[in-house]
């Protein structure tokens, strides 16, 4: 809960956050990496094989 010191709110980081924690960021940029190399695979196998 936040308290209030020398006129200043005091929070803790989850408070601040006003959340819990997310997803982990390496798992999110790994994920969108792997999408957007299949999607470029797809366009290249589609319109530049020869």
């Amino acid at each position: 809960m936040a308290t209030e010191r020398h006129g200043q709110i005091v929070e803790t980081p989850t408070e601040a956050r006003q959340a819990e924690p997310g997803p982990s960021v390496l798992a999110l940029l790994t994920a969108s990496t792997g999408l957007a190399g299949l999607i470029l695979g797809i366009v290249w196998f589609v319109f530049f094989r020869v």
